[in-house]
């Protein structure tokens, strides 16, 4: 039987892009003779049943715009079977026949115990930390990367007028992917993060070797997973570096924020157009992946048991441009 209503959230921490991603997907659905409704709170909004018809002009002018206009929310009542049956029932009531889950490796869970319990399900990846297995790149990542390397060339010009070290620290709570690139790509001088233990004493001597080499200024990236704060980070630093003053600086959920890239706001697009059509042709049960110049299903519990991993080439790359 044909599916004739589909509904798709946003879950999760926001990505720019996801609006792109919401838009593809109502306009590809409506395309294909779908009706397709939002699911705004994410799976608090699936319980609660707060749905809403998405047409083309609802999705009109969003493209460019941060965040998610179905919002997201997090919600530790879909996780017990009481409330993965109220899921299943909420979406019954209003006819759902497939849902799209936009979101990273939690929203993904969720998608999993949709399947599960029968419900046509596709996922499409977006995080900031580029964390999910399987995908080359997440829906955000590029956005947020260009947030920080805006942020280390503006700490950059004014470290170099005072003679200062800047310790930055950015997301990436299990996965280092934006510190290590934003590093390699913004000229630091040394990157920490979870997946390559470097100690504040390393940290230390790679800032005063970059002080004897005759720099006027020095900058340390740090993921905010690392195996010790930015902030002691920095404290120490104070008392075991000579030659530079040292200043703190977290970006927070700056990055998070702003209009999406062009490659992001592509990538979203084609997500989500290959999400609905995955749907319609009854290929369940799967994320959509961007791997080398092609997007792929994969399976949603590959994605969720296997960990993204950092090649050793990445690091030996920060090390060796930092000289």
């Amino acid at each position: 039987m044909a599916i004739k209503r589909i509904a798709v959230m946003t879950s999760g921490g926001d990505a720019p892009g996801m609006n792109a991603a919401v838009r593809a997907v109502v306009r590809a659905g409506i395309e294909q003779g779908v009706e397709v409704y939002g699911i705004r709170q994410a799976y608090a909004g699936l319980l609660s049943g707060d749905f809403e018809r998405l047409t083309s002009r609802e999705v009109s002018g969003i493209l460019q715009r941060g965040g998610t206009i179905l919002q997201t929310a997090r919600n530790e009542e879909f996780k017990t079977p009481q409330g993965q049956r109220k899921a299943l029932r909420s979406l019954n009531e209003h006819g759902i026949e497939g849902v799209v889950v936009i979101g990273g490796d939690g929203s993904l869970r969720g998608a999993i115990k949709l399947h599960e319990m029968g419900v046509p399900v596709v996922g499409v990846p977006a995080s900031i930390d580029n964390d999910i297995w399987g995908t080359d790149m997440s829906i955000g990542v590029d956005t947020a990367l260009n947030t920080i390397l805006d942020a280390i060339d503006r700490l950059r010009d004014t470290a170099t007028s005072h003679n200062r070290c800047f310790v930055i620290e950015v997301m990436g709570r299990s996965c280092g992917y934006l510190a290590l690139m934003g590093a390699i790509l913004g000229g630091a001088e040394i990157v920490i993060i979870p997946e390559f233990e470097v100690t504040m004493e390393e940290v230390a001597k790679a800032l005063e070797d970059a002080y004897v080499r005759g720099k006027n200024h020095a900058i340390a990236v740090i993921a905010e997973g690392a195996s010790y704060k930015a902030t002691d980070l920095a404290k120490f630093l104070e008392g075991h570096t000579v030659g530079f003053e040292i200043r703190l600086t977290i970006l927070g959920h700056t990055q998070r924020g702003g209009s999406p890239t062009a490659y992001d706001r592509l990538l979203a697009t084609r997500m989500g157009v290959d999400a609905v059509n995955y749907l319609l042709r009854g290929e369940t049960g799967v994320m959509i992946a961007r791997q080398g110049r092609d997007q792929v299903g994969v399976s949603l519990y590959d994605v969720t048991t296997k960990m993204r991993e950092i090649g050793a080439e990445y690091m030996k790359m920060a090390y060796t441009l930092s000289r």
